[in-house]
């Protein structure tokens, strides 16, 4: 059985940071592309980042030069460092994987990915 478990979330106040991890398991995790999702209250759900299986990753523009992900495939474990974290970055946070192992040019479409963790909550203010 596939499950992706994140962890990491919590309150913080606007510039701060925040680590959130999620663990793959029941799959070869590390041969897929990973992404990073958000859904903020009213609002829909929205890619962050994605990674490649070899670390490349590309980043949404609201968070680029704040967010880092990285993924340790020898853990099966995928990263989201979040520096100077903004009100705006409030929001249950998702880690997925994508059913191919390239990541895509349309690689913020969820239909692209096949799991999906539980979410974690992210607060800042």
């Amino acid at each position: 059985q596939v499950q992706l478990v994140e962890s990491g979330g919590g309150s913080v106040q606007a510039g701060g940071s925040l680590r959130l991890s999620c663990v793959v398991s029941g799959y070869l995790g590390s041969s897929y592309c990973m992404g990073w999702f958000r859904q903020a209250p009213g609002k829909e759900r929205e890619g962050v980042a994605t990674i490649d299986q070899d670390g490349r990753p590309t980043y949404a523009d609201s968070v680029k030069g704040r967010f880092t992900t990285s993924r340790d495939n020898a853990k099966n474990t995928l990263y989201l460092q979040m520096n100077s974290l903004k009100p705006d970055d409030t929001a249950i946070y998702y880690c997925a994987s994508d059913s191919s192992v390239r990541c895509r040019n349309n690689w913020a479409t969820e239909k692209n990915y096949n799991y999906w963790g539980q979410g974690t909550q992210v607060t800042v203010s």
